[in-house]
């Protein structure tokens, strides 16, 4: 066990807290960094939590010091593809601006693991619907692009100075902590698991599909979902593998098989065991048909073995979550 400590900007947000939560399970000296503007401070399960910005360079620096941190996790970031679109410099100012802040902090501190949580939209639309690591990077969004750029600066950053850094991008996260300690809780969320839960328990009257005549089976989009759990022990097994002398890489997070709209929702009826009122929309601009991850690389350098490979058991974990919010906020 590391005798420094670890500190993890956004860690009070839905993937950054299950990883949290998995540090202090293996006994690691955790900081949590988070300005709560989508993350919940009752989320953080271990560790010290201390409110602010990545982007204050002042507050960064002081904690890298005070804490002996010797490895950062930066979750903190704005997320909502649509959002990005509308307010491009939104994405850019906390995204790539703060994230470029907090680098320096580390080159100054002389941290020497950093772990980068990035996404599959910087593959954009893959010809075939399979993104390796080695396909083409071309996000169509500002907030695939955003991600991109700290890529780039962390590439850059690690060629120059002895920080070495493990990217890891995201299909599409979805399930919650299966003890139903944490989930979940981001407000207007749109990620399409979440989205037909929130339905399922009645806080939303519909579930939009958009685009019923894609080249698949159904006709619907696929996705590739992996459950919070598995990414998050890839996020510890990512830390391992730096700490045991690992070389700078980047490694696609995803199951490698996909999950139709039309499977997502007809699982989410199968476990709450009733219908949804579904409603049928056109394709929305830029969803790919088929997103799904070449996944072989994570599993053959850090050994990672998906726990929760299981559409039944993802839908299950996030509907329960969901449950556990409703009668919170009627209590």
């Amino acid at each position: 066990m590391s005798q420094k400590s670890i500190l993890v900007s956004g860690g009070a947000g839905y993937i950054g807290s299950h990883v949290v939560k998995q540090l202090g399970e293996a006994g690691e000296r955790v900081i949590v960094l988070d300005n709560l503007s989508t993350g919940f401070a009752d989320a953080v399960l271990s560790g010290k939590f201390i409110q602010g910005d990545t982007g204050d360079r002042q507050l960064v620096s002081q904690i890298l010091r005070d804490y002996q941190v010797d490895s950062v996790m930066h979750f903190a970031a704005h997320t909502i593809v649509p959002e990005s679109v509308e307010n491009p410099l939104k994405y850019y100012g906390n995204n790539t601006c703060c994230s470029r802040n907090l680098l320096e902090c580390c080159q100054q501190a002389g941290v020497e693991h950093f772990i980068f949580s990035s996404t599959a939209a910087v593959y954009g639309i893959p010809d075939d619907g399979v993104a390796s690591e080695e396909s083409q990077l071309q996000p169509i969004n500002p907030y695939g692009m955003s991600k991109l750029m700290t890529e780039q600066m962390l590439r850059d950053l690690s060629f120059a100075t002895p920080l070495r850094h493990v990217v890891l991008r995201y299909f599409n996260v979805a399930g919650c902590d299966p003890a139903n300690r944490i989930g979940q809780s981001t407000k207007k969320a749109t990620l399409l698991i979440k989205v037909a839960c929130e339905a399922a328990v009645g806080k939303r009257d519909q579930v939009y599909v958009f685009g019923t005549d894609y080249p698949t089976a159904d006709g619907t989009g696929v996705r590739d979902y992996i459950h919070v759990e598995d990414l998050a022990t890839a996020h510890i097994q990512a830390l391992d593998y730096l700490r045991n002398g690992g070389d700078s890489t980047t490694m696609n997070c995803g199951y490698g098989h996909g999950y139709s709209v039309r499977e997502v929702l007809q699982m989410v009826e199968k476990v709450n065991g009733a219908p949804l009122n579904i409603v049928e929309k056109p394709r929305r601009a830029g969803d790919p048909p088929s997103l799904i991850a070449d996944s072989e690389k994570i599993k053959t350098l850090l050994g990672w073995k998906p726990r929760y490979d299981d559409l039944e058991v993802i839908v299950r974990t996030a509907l329960n979550w969901e449950k556990k919010l409703l009668l919170r906020q009627g209590s």
